[in-house]
């Protein structure tokens, strides 16, 4: 049924991944998909921020982070389940939708928070990514 499945996580926000990560996995287990696990880093590289951090700390930061996937995956993910790992760079609904093109998923799964008022239904990067996305998007209710 899928062949690529991206799971967009937040490392720091157990909400983000809680219920959308057993979900994603058995996905790809019932379809013998790739599971391509994405995280997303703010972009050091505009001017008016860039000038705050030292040379090369944008890079430092990616690879950081990109340990920190690979040992999240490896504590979460099965073995039997083929994984690929990204650290995007940027806004987060914007980065997501440009890696699912790129990779070419059939499916987003990602979470979303309890509602607040301003945005009632979805979260707001939720909400962005189900009315651009070119692939089917499931959101799995984090709470």
């Amino acid at each position: 049924m899928y062949k690529n499945v991206l799971l967009s996580v937040d490392l720091g926000q157990e909400s983000s991944w809680k219920k959308a990560l057993p979900t994603a996995v058995q996905l790809c287990q019932t379809s013998s998909a790739t599971l391509h696990v994405m995280t997303v880093v703010p972009d050091f590289g505009m001017s008016i921020i860039g000038q705050y951090f030292p040379e090369g700390y944008e890079k430092e930061v990616a690879n950081k982070v990109m340990e920190q996937l690979r040992s999240f995956v490896g504590e979460h993910v099965p073995d039997d389940v083929p994984v690929q790992h990204i650290v995007g760079e940027g806004n987060v609904y914007e980065t997501i939708l440009k890696m699912a093109g790129k990779i070419g998923c059939d499916l987003i799964v990602m979470a979303s928070h309890r509602p607040e008022l301003q945005d009632y239904l979805l979260g707001p990067n939720a909400a962005r990514v189900v009315r651009h996305a070119k692939c089917s998007v499931l959101v799995v209710r984090g709470q």
